[in-house]
């Protein structure tokens, strides 16, 4: 068929099958690990508001996509900011423009499957039992989704700042438990996921049972991680920039590094080339995540062929 197949974000959203995007957000991570992927670092544009971010990436047997993301304060609510773009998607081998879908779903889905493939190669127990997620925004309800999709039989407790939010977060996973604090989410879990916009670290090491399993997905303002944390981990993350390039496209957690300290790569894991946690259930793992334009261009082909198949979207003629 010709034309450009667009999908607004309810129908983008629908086409992100969480089976789906884990499987090839999977792909994508070893295809990285394994330098099987083009990505240029990121650039942006900076305006008095915000900024416009570019991400292009190809990754081997996934496709050829390109996203532009703004990021701007919001007003009415300080301390939050908006994540708005659109993400394309095209032929590899002619060039022509394929598909265009909402980043802001795309990216959320994306990012809780990356934070899901890590949890479940590095937790020390198999699947994901006791489940604590810290946050109660966007990206902390995308995480929420997912696990009910593809973990519904998990113990989960949701904790933030605002038990009011926390309690309509915890509603997309069904039988979750609202926790009084973010020490009492994480005291009893096995899994942690950060997902806030903290500028300073809100999981605390003397929180953190021996075994634990850390994915921090948040925190580009700051560290959702405390330094005692950091310390004591294991440390896993999407690309070796996470730890060699400066915040935002690095990670403000593996900043300043012991020299030596080792940051292995996820994709590393999944492929089996790194044993992970290596049988040793009382290590703590965490898992930092920065994002990478990989991950996009493995959910954007994943929601342009569940679109076609389905019939979702419009086309048209650019």
């Amino acid at each position: 068929m010709s034309g450009v197949l667009v999908l607004d974000r309810r129908q983008t959203a629908a086409a992100l099958e969480p089976a789906a995007v884990l499987e090839a957000v999977g792909r994508a991570l070893v295809a990285v690990a394994r330098g099987e992927v083009s990505v240029p670092p990121r650039i942006a544009a900076l305006t008095p508001a915000g900024l416009l971010g570019a991400m292009p990436g190809y990754v081997t047997g996934l496709g050829l996509a390109a996203k532009l993301v703004t990021v701007t304060a919001d007003p009415s609510h300080p301390g939050r900011s908006f994540h708005r773009g659109l993400v394309v998607l095209f032929d590899e081998h002619d060039g022509q423009a394929l598909a265009l879908v909402d980043a802001e779903a795309l990216t959320e889905v994306r990012t809780a499957a990356s934070a899901t493939r890590s949890a479940l190669a590095l937790a020390a127990r198999p699947g994901l039992e006791r489940v604590a997620v810290v946050g109660t925004g966007a990206q902390a309800r995308a995480q929420l989704a997912l696990l009910a999709a593809v973990r519904p039989e998990a113990e989960v407790a949701v904790a933030g700042r605002d038990p009011v939010r926390a309690g309509e977060a915890a509603v997309l996973f069904p039988g979750a438990r609202v926790a009084t604090g973010i020490e009492d989410a994480v005291r009893t879990a096995d899994v942690v996921f950060c997902c806030t916009g903290a500028t300073a670290p809100v999981v605390r090491r003397e929180w953190l049972s021996p075994g634990t399993h850390v994915s921090s997905v948040g925190g580009s303002h700051g560290p959702e991680l405390d330094p005692g944390t950091v310390r004591d981990a294991a440390l896993f993350a999407e690309w070796t920039g996470a730890a060699a390039s400066p915040p935002p496209a690095g990670a403000h957690e593996l900043q300043d590094l012991p020299p030596g300290r080792p940051v292995t790569l996820l994709g590393s894991v999944l492929a089996g080339d790194h044993p992970g946690r290596d049988g040793d259930t009382e290590a703590l793992t965490v898992f930092k995540s920065t994002g990478h334009a990989a991950l996009d261009v493995a959910a954007v082909r994943v929601a342009y062929d569940v679109a076609r198949a389905r019939g979702s979207g419009v086309r048209v003629d650019l």
